[in-house]
């Protein structure tokens, strides 16, 4: 019986002893796969960074011969082919850039001049196929732009000779990120990533029509008029006064927004129907930039013609004098209204606010002005070198015409061209055709979508 007992014990010990072998085979072969899973993705993603580095290479490449290209070019159909190129190969260099995995700001400079060369290559291909001639300005600007690019150029190629001597990799800047940056010089060489920044240390980007302008970017607000507000209980009484003291039951103030597009003081009221409205005065003048008031839109009572005329109403109650409405959207009972500001009957549409209006009783919900005081001022339109009807002449024939004038529209660099706007029809689209009223040239097309919910336009 003992020795029963005792051969039930060692069964007992070795069945255990068998699992545990089994466990630990099955914990030794997961570890086996997993690390091999590990290896195989750490490769793949170092195969990755490899490919987006050699195409930013080569595309950094390209844009240093097409802008050596664009400088000894004589005919602008050839001039305009380089150029499109050049934004093309400066476009995918930027994307490749973006997959290395590298901290942005550590390459700001590079991303910056590779987003600069993009922008003003496409700003001058368009001169050139509207047969224009390159300005000595022109010329230059191209100039020190291809001087960069070749010292771009050398630093990559320097970096490509690092990477395939095994002086850095993919894996050690993931590891270390943003600190690998500031140790990389110590680790391979003097011409390491640092250099890709160093080499725009004195670029300080170009001064032309372009979306990376800095004389664009740092723009002054031409609508923020008036003095400084040095004190936040001057700005609190402006807020309340906007929403009538009378309505006024508790003020909190939310702080100075000094980084903001436009610094403002920010403020969250509650009114007497314990309603939050929370709003904005621009350091600048004291102007409203942004008020909101949330609360439920449960019926839609008035029409969109009377919103309009009570949103119409609060505008020039607030000092917005001619604005004209121009598109709408309604969502959840709420209508939001664009107007435009307009002069001598030219519609400006960099001037934008919108209101909303809410459809149960026409209430002013909220009103948003960064557009108007970015780029409100008195406009010089007297140069309007070609009429309407010779306009009409650049018109697609098959448009049918609604209706017509002229207005002021933004560009995608931030600057503005007065056109003639066309308003019509071709089949059962509904367009807006813009045509340079001072030289003839059509600069852009927009689709007008009707919808249940509003007039857009794309």
């Amino acid at each position: 019986m003992n020795q029963l007992q005792e051969w039930k014990e060692r069964l007992k010990k070795g069945h255990m002893l068998s699992v545990i072998c089994i466990l630990l085979i099955v914990v030794v072969a997961l570890g086996i796969i997993l690390y091999s899973k590990q290896r195989e993705y750490r490769q793949a993603s170092e195969n990755n960074y490899n490919m987006a580095f050699y195409e930013l290479v080569d595309y950094v490449q390209n844009v240093e011969t097409y802008l050596a290209k664009s400088l000894i070019s004589s005919t602008s159909e050839h001039g305009a082919e380089t150029l499109t190129n050049l934004w093309r190969e400066a476009n995918l260099a930027q994307s490749y850039l973006a997959r290395l995995p590298i901290e942005s700001q550590e390459l700001e400079n590079t991303e910056k001049f590779l987003n600069q060369v993009s922008d003003y290559s496409y700003s001058l291909s368009r001169k050139n196929i509207y047969n224009e001639d390159l300005t000595q300005e022109d010329l230059k600007n191209l100039k020190d732009l291809h001087s960069y690019s070749v010292e771009l150029e050398n630093t990559l190629n320097q970096l490509s000779d690092d990477l395939n001597t095994g002086r850095f990799s993919w894996r050690e800047l993931t590891k270390k990120g943003t600190v690998a940056f500031a140790q990389q010089v110590d680790n391979i060489s003097k011409e390491s990533f640092s250099n890709l920044e160093e080499n725009f240390h004195e670029y300080a980007g170009l001064i032309y029509d372009g979306a990376f302008s800095e004389h664009l970017t740092n723009h002054e607000k031409r609508g923020l008029t008036g003095q400084d507000i040095q004190e936040e209980d001057r700005a609190r009484e402006i807020a309340e006064e906007f929403i009538g003291k009378e309505n006024v039951k508790e003020t909190t103030n939310l702080g100075f927004s000094e980084n903001a597009t436009i610094p403002s003081y920010d403020f969250s009221i509650t009114n007497l129907e314990n309603e939050t409205i929370n709003l904005s005065i621009a350091k600048k003048g004291g102007h409203i930039v942004y008020m909101n008031a949330n609360r439920e839109v449960n019926t839609e009572s008035i029409s969109q013609e009377e919103a309009d005329k009570k949103a119409k109403e609060f505008l020039n109650s607030k000092g917005f004098s001619n604005m004209k409405e121009t598109y709408y959207l309604k969502q959840e009972g709420i209508v939001t209204i664009n107007y435009a500001a307009t002069q001598e009957g030219v519609v400006m549409y960099p001037d934008l606010i919108k209101v909303k209006v809410a459809l149960d009783n026409g209430e002013i919900l909220g009103i948003e002005t960064t557009g108007y005081l970015n780029n409100h001022t008195q406009r010089q339109l007297s140069n309007v070198k070609i009429d309407k009807e010779e306009a009409k002449k650049n018109l697609n024939k098959d448009l049918q015409i609604q209706s017509d004038g002229l207005a002021v529209i933004p560009t995608k660099w931030q600057s503005e061209i007065l056109c003639y706007e066309f308003k019509g029809k071709v089949e059962d689209r509904e367009f807006l055709v813009y045509i340079n009223a001072e030289n003839g040239r059509e600069e852009d097309i927009l689709i007008i979508t009707n919808t249940p919910n509003g007039t857009l336009t794309m």
